[in-house]
């Protein structure tokens, strides 16, 4: 019975591993194929589909198993029957690694230091051209798509061009020794420090009032010469002169900055300011040192006689100098690692360390508002000076800083020993230069009650007990 089974059925072919084969259906009439023109495009000849070349492959071997689509694929190509593009495996969309690329050239860039603009759009613009090479591969998509809108947003919100330098995502190619923000990244890349390099910032204005590097707040007198910094690539001194007969209270009328030979990056260059005479050059008569047109050191002069700047990207070094009314102001922001190079015997650095303890007129805390260990008489609560009460000094130092932290406060101070309108000036420009160099937005605003910048309630009548006896110490 079982023989009979088996020749009754159709015989099992190769292809099948058990079970009888369906009986072979009549094959319909061939349908006429649709005409096709011989020449399409650009003058290529019209190639079959894929699925057209696998059916007449498989009509020329009937009762054979398909072979493997990576055979076939290769008999087709061997036949010429597939044309370039219909059949080949597209090629891999690379986005990932574009991306990657441009995380991995804008990680240790900082927003706050000089030239950061300039890099950034460097980076971009890389960004931009590895997303074209692969445009054709990320077609469908949709992180594509949305890496390409970004990155025209970015480039309009940093007004970058299209055309310009790109960088290389080989951090050694773009190494650049004038370039401390180039070679601090390479360092960077090559110890695995994802960490950005660490920024300092220093600021003396008004009475003089100083920000040192560790963010403590001094009012001190410091008469004369004094260096606020000196190190092995940068030295910076003031002179200060009495502001008012009497007082002890000083201001800056003179600014001298020496940016020291480094090796092929400048020759030295010394820049001296005094009041009335606010230079856009340095003392040689030149604006910048270094050679070719991406010069290490430069001035750039923002207002005639009352404002210019020096960014000096060997060390990535910026200093603003100005001069409000009839004296001085400075700010600097420089590599806590460049900062912190000099010997002992340059330990004298105002920046560094602070006033000496001998030439402080607060409290040794940052506090001009709270002279510890003296008693308040009534009578101080009284104008301080011709033109000026306490509660007028506050009015008008509160239309420039609405936020009441130790600048509003040492604007306050220095209206009340001097009467000069213009230290309201000098207060809020420097205010402005912390949040334009001081790397970190958090400590932009020390409040008086603290030294470490963390804000303390106080009453009103506290600061302006404060201040009228701060005052009185001055004078006395």
């Amino acid at each position: 019975v079982m023989r009979k089974k088996r020749k009754r059925g159709a015989p099992l072919g190769p292809c099948s591993s058990h079970g009888p084969r369906p009986a072979k259906a009549p094959a319909p009439p061939p349908s006429p194929e649709p005409t096709r023109p011989a020449w399409t495009g650009m003058g290529l000849r019209a190639a079959p589909s894929c699925a057209a070349a696998a059916e007449v492959e498989q009509r020329r071997r009937p009762g054979l198993c398909p072979p493997p689509l990576e055979l076939l694929l290769l008999l087709l190509l061997s036949l010429g029957l597939l044309h370039a593009g219909d059949c080949q495996q597209p090629t891999q969309c690379r986005i990932q690694k574009c991306t990657t690329d441009f995380v991995s050239l804008t990680s240790h860039l900082n927003s706050a230091i000089d030239g950061f603009d300039s890099e950034f759009c460097k980076a971009l613009r890389a960004y931009a051209g590895c997303t074209q090479r692969t445009s054709k591969a990320c077609r469908g998509n949709l992180v594509y798509h949305s890496a390409v809108l970004g990155i025209s947003d970015l480039m309009s919100q940093r007004n970058c061009s299209k055309d310009g330098p790109t960088s290389s995502t080989n951090p050694e190619v773009t190494h650049d020794p004038c370039n401390y923000h180039s070679h601090a990244g390479v360092r960077e890349h090559r110890r695995g420090d994802q960490n950005p390099p660490s920024y300092l910032f220093c600021g003396l204005f008004g009475d003089p009032h100083l920000r040192t590097f560790k963010d403590h707040f001094q009012t001190c007198k410091v008469e004369g010469a004094w260096p606020l910094i000196d190190n092995n690539y940068l030295s910076v001194q003031v002179t200060n002169v009495p502001v008012v007969p009497g007082s002890s209270a000083t201001a800056t009328n003179k600014i001298t900055i020496i940016f020291k030979a480094h090796h092929e990056c400048t020759d030295q260059k010394v820049y001296q300011a005094v009041t009335d005479d606010l230079p856009a050059a340095f003392v040689d008569g030149t604006t910048s040192g270094g050679d070719g047109d991406a010069k290490s050191l430069r001035i750039v002069e923002r207002e005639s006689g009352h404002y210019v700047e020096m960014h000096a990207r060997y060390i990535g070094t910026t200093v603003f100098v100005r001069q409000v009314g009839r004296y001085l102001t400075l700010a600097i922001r420089m590599p806590e690692d460049l900062a912190m190079s000099y010997e002992e015997s340059q330990d004298l650095q105002l920046c560094m360390n602070g006033c000496p303890v001998s030439e402080r007129i607060d409290d040794g805390q940052g506090q001009v508002s709270a002279i510890l260990g003296h008693s308040l008489p009534r009578t101080s609560l009284v104008q301080a000076w011709p033109g000026y009460t306490l509660e007028t000094a506050n009015t008008q130092c509160h239309e420039k800083m609405p936020v009441k932290d130790i600048y509003f406060q040492s604007c306050v101070f220095d209206l009340l020993t001097t009467g000069d309108a213009n230290f309201t000036a000098a207060a809020h420009s420097a205010l402005e230069d912390v949040e334009a160099l001081h790397p970190r937005k958090e400590r932009w605003h020390i409040f008086p009650s603290s030294g470490n910048g963390t804000p303390r309630g106080g009453s009103n009548l506290s600061v302006s007990l404060g201040l009228t006896c701060l005052i009185l110490i001055v004078f006395l």
